[in-house]
């Protein structure tokens, strides 16, 4: 099998820390040859070392410049929304995973696919804010998109090869996060950062520990799934899940359902999106069910966390209501970090915008884009 060659943006975060482990454990399958790292310098140094890829970008230029000066004419070295584009584009390159917070990644995604590269997606908020215009490029480019959210990779491995006409519902499965036990919506104003940041069984960036917190991180599957499966939001569920083995099932007009079971790491949807369609061995660490006992479902509590009900309404309202709710929440979120608001606010801080900023039916992308930056305004406004 020749290794596929790829662009790993976003690669000092934490899917780039696991996709670094699989390149290590599959050098005949995954070969790295772009790094994005933001302004995090000394890491992308490390693993520029390590790796050897032939072109690396961070945030900044002056961040740039001092890996210059360490890496000499080793490799390329790029910086800016620029950058990302050049290694996304990347003549070499077969695959771009994405794996960069929040809404950078978009514009490289979608230069990727012109560039006949293929997508692999852990980076959410593309296909939220502009999903009709991703998907539509990679049919237009023949390229595939690739999930690497566990949830959404367990959907794919589920519905792999099956007529689409038989599929009932998508189910999304979700640990509930810190505050699943919570009673009282009084409780959560008293919620810090802190608190909010301690994610029982997953370990990831500030962002999606936050949102797995609020609920909104499985709101933004939900839009997401509409788009990777073309399947109507009406037909996606949330299930509380705590364990987080089973990592989203499928269920088929006859009443049958399947799941995906693994570890709860993100090692294996990203070795399935380098490797797709084959499976090979790889870092991962293998299920021993015995040792589990017992799986737990639960109902989503939307009564103290609406983000599924936002979400399912901008996902039904479509247009730019998706990207308003992303961009609001992002927003929404910094905030709480940094004490400005309480918890709870994050909610209302969204429903407010997305009853506030107009609704574009059917934008383009610079639509899309004026409706992200309205929604930013308007929360750091509040």
């Amino acid at each position: 099998m020749t290794p596929r060659h790829v662009s790993l943006l976003g690669a000092t975060g934490s899917i780039g820390g696991s996709a670094a482990e699989v390149a290590r454990a599959l050098p005949e399958q995954m070969k790295i040859i772009g790094l994005s790292g933001n302004n995090n310098g000394e890491r992308l140094l490390e693993l520029t070392r390590e790796f050897q890829p032939q072109a690396i970008s961070t945030q900044n230029a002056t961040t740039a410049q001092q890996l210059r000066q360490e890496l000499g004419s080793t490799c390329k070295i790029h910086h800016g929304s620029e950058g990302l584009i050049k290694l996304a584009t990347l003549p070499e390159t077969d695959l771009v995973l994405i794996a960069i917070s929040g809404t950078a990644g978009l514009q490289p995604a979608l230069s990727a696919l012109e560039a006949g590269k293929d997508l692999a997606v852990a980076s959410k908020e593309i296909l939220v804010m502009a999903g009709k215009h991703v998907m539509a490029a990679a049919k237009k480019y023949h390229r595939n998109v690739l999930p690497v959210d566990s949830e959404h990779s367990a959907l794919f491995q589920c519905l792999e090869g099956r007529d689409p006409t038989t599929v009932r519902r998508l189910i999304l499965t979700c640990s509930g996060g810190p505050f699943r036990n919570v009673e009282k919506a009084e409780a959560l104003f008293d919620v810090t950062p802190k608190m909010a940041l301690r994610h029982p069984t997953w370990k990831m960036g500030k962002k999606i520990t936050l949102d797995s917190a609020t609920l909104f991180n499985k709101g933004l599957e939900m839009i997401e799934a509409q788009w990777l499966f073309n399947v109507p939001i009406e037909k996606i569920d949330v299930v509380i899940h705590p364990e987080s083995i089973i990592h989203s099932m499928v269920e088929f007009v006859d009443g049958s359902i399947l799941a995906q079971l693994s570890q709860n790491n993100m090692m294996l949807p990203i070795q399935y999106a380098v490797t797709y369609p084959h499976r090979v061995a790889g870092p991962a660490s293998y299920l021993d069910l015995t040792s589990i006992g017992r799986l737990h479902f639960e109902k989503p509590r939307h009564d103290l966390f609406p983000a599924l009900r936002l979400a399912r309404q901008a996902g039904m309202q479509g247009g730019t209501m998706p990207a308003v709710l992303n961009a609001a929440n992002e927003v929404a979120v910094a905030l709480f970090l940094d004490g400005k608001i309480p918890f709870p606010e994050i909610w209302h801080s969204v429903e407010r915008a997305m009853n506030t900023i107009p609704l574009v039916a059917d934008p383009s992308l610079d639509e899309i884009l004026i409706a992200d930056e309205a929604a930013r305004r308007f929360i750091a406004m509040v």
